[in-house]
């Protein structure tokens, strides 16, 4: 697995970085070697310590943001939640997953983290819906995605070449876009 460490507005030491390296690569078993872990590292007000993982490995992403006063727990929550997630949706992600990835004995240290949880069940659609994906600019998508009082609204971006695209209300009360990549 491959590290990249950003700091944001603090100054952290080397032995942190390699915490952090040590923590996260002990998932390393559940990914193949194209994985790559991103780890930023960020105090807030109040002086917590934020911590914020994002694996990418075969087009599949995990990310887990956990904030604490102490960035040692930060970390140890953060490799906490990402396993408990892994766990989680195993099934599904086998496929994704480095193969026998669940097949090892865990060690002494990672068996103490939370206990497993249930597997969820298979996903279920409760609605659909279909609707024509009109070309249209972001502030109209913007307009129609109040009128219809929904909190995400999707469109093909005119000014994209027709890329599609969705726009959605944040919490602090902003909008955000979402766009292919093309």
């Amino acid at each position: 697995m491959k590290f990249v460490f950003t700091d944001k507005k603090v100054t952290l030491p080397d032995s942190i970085h390699k915490y952090a390296e040590k923590k996260v690569g002990k998932l390393d078993r559940f990914f193949k070697e194209d994985a790559t872990a991103a780890i930023t590292f960020s105090v807030e007000k109040e002086r917590n310590n934020k911590v914020e993982i994002t694996i990418r490995s075969s087009g599949t992403v995990f990310r887990v943001s956990e904030s604490t006063s102490d960035m040692h727990a930060s970390i140890d929550a953060a490799v906490t939640t990402l396993e408990r997630q892994i766990r989680k949706n195993k099934t599904r992600l086998e496929k994704r997953l480095r193969q026998g990835a669940f097949e090892r004995a865990l060690d002494a240290e990672v068996s103490t983290f939370a206990p497993e949880e249930p597997e969820e069940g298979e996903y279920r659609i409760v609605r659909s819906k279909t609707f024509p994906i009109k070309p249209m600019t972001k502030d109209e998508a913007i307009l129609q995605m109040n009128l219809v009082g929904h909190s995400f609204f999707a469109f093909r971006d005119e000014e994209a070449d027709g890329a599609f695209a969705v726009v959605y209300r944040r919490n602090d009360g902003d909008y955000g876009l979402i766009e292919d990549e093309q």
